[in-house]
């Protein structure tokens, strides 16, 4: 073992506060990594969970971002389905529907939905809706807890409520066929799905026939963003957006965390190189006469540069590997924390832990950490042999 890596065993208590140091600025620089590309990821990945690609909504606006609505949405359906490149299209509405707990109406968000063509939710118990099934019903595990319902259980939904007549101008009676995950709904949020033109009649949106988007699913072999392209010439009115689309524009409303996480990991590799360099430098303080001594007896300048920047190498892979423990575990306690801002999807993460990011994170340290003690071994390589030695004699 070299005298670099035994100076670090003579001095345990500041080594070891060294390598908490860097493991605390490799966690958030690896925790700034996995911010910079998990929230696009994630997105991606939630927007592709159910394998639709590609989303059709009403111009100027993002899904369920508004409650504009499409008009003659049978049609545009058929169109779409006539397509030869779409593989599956299905129509969603999204609406605010009540439903009465005890005196008092509970609200509830309801996905108008069409069974057999559907992208986001899954099924958890009981089964899913049949097609053209006008009274079944599905409930998210909020609102089914809410409601006090399980599967099986007659539930009566209200639809517009009339402010002058406290009543009710849509009711349906529905039987809960199954509880489901909704892919897209923030924690804790209360949700039902009911079928579409259900749901139209219950709000008003059958005249004229309105849905708030499209999803679409293309065919294999066919390119997403080749489709989307040829579906906005076919609907100038409506917005159509690939997934790469919706990501781009995700992006810009994210900017904010990027820019956060890019300052952040920044300032943790400007720890990392102040730390190693400080350390080195009061090493190479403290061990004047030892090098000096060496360089005297033959020891090359060569030799005594490796040594010290091996030694600023060793503090940062092991802080390093500290870290990346540390890292993932302030990750998951910040990802708890952000996703758990209203409006949020549950299933949306803000860190996501990749294989690539936590190789980048540690190989930009180890390298940061490693040029950190050129200066204080060059410095050392270049003190005067005579004029050392002397001076450390007296």
């Amino acid at each position: 073992m070299g005298w670099g890596f035994r100076n670090l065993l003579r001095h345990p208590l500041r080594t070891a506060l060294s390598l908490a140091g860097i493991a605390v600025a490799a966690a958030m620089l690896l925790d700034m990594v996995m911010l910079s590309g998990g929230i696009e990821r994630s997105f991606a990945r939630l927007l592709l969970s159910r394998g639709y690609q590609i989303r059709v909504t009403p111009a100027g606006t993002l899904p369920f971002d508004a409650e504009a609505t499409l008009p003659n949405a049978s049609r545009i359906r058929d169109r779409l389905r006539a397509d030869p490149g779409v593989a599956a299209a299905g129509a969603i509405l999204g609406a605010n529907v009540h439903a009465r707990r005890g005196d008092s109406l509970l609200t509830l968000f309801a996905y108008g939905i069409e069974p057999d063509a559907q992208g986001i939710y899954e099924v958890e118990s009981g089964r899913d809706l049949h097609r053209g099934e006008a009274d079944g019903l599905l409930l998210s595990g909020a609102a089914a807890l809410a409601l006090g319902a399980r599967v099986g259980d007659t539930i009566r939904l209200t639809g517009r409520l009339d402010p002058q007549l406290a009543g009710s101008g849509a009711d349906r009676t529905l039987v809960t066929r199954g509880i489901v995950r909704w892919l897209y709904d923030y924690r804790g949020q209360r949700s039902v799905g009911l079928a579409l033109g259900t749901l139209q009649e219950m709000t008003g949106r059958a005249a004229g026939d309105r849905v708030s988007l499209f999803m679409v699913k293309a065919r294999d072999g066919v390119d997403p963003a080749a489709l989307a392209a040829a579906l906005r010439r076919q609907f100038p009115g409506a917005a159509v957006n690939s997934i790469a689309d919706l990501v781009a524009a995700f992006r810009v409303r994210m900017l904010y965390f990027r820019q956060l996480s890019y300052i952040l990991g920044t300032v943790s590799l400007l720890v990392t190189v102040l730390l190693v360099a400080t350390l080195l430098t009061i090493t190479v303080n403290e061990r004047l006469g030892e090098i000096v001594t060496l360089r005297a007896i033959g020891v090359s300048r060569l030799h005594v540069v490796a040594q010290l920047v091996a030694e600023g190498a060793a503090l940062t892979i092991l802080g390093a590997a500290g870290g990346v423990a540390l890292g993932l575990a302030t990750a998951r306690y910040l990802d708890a924390i952000l996703t758990s801002f209203p409006g949020l999807p549950a299933a949306f993460s803000f860190f996501v832990p990749r294989a690539d990011a936590i190789a980048l994170a540690g190989a930009v340290l180890i390298c940061t950490g490693t040029l950190a003690g050129l200066y204080p071994a060059w410095r050392a390589s270049r003190l005067p042999i005579a004029a050392t030695l002397r001076a450390e004699a007296t």
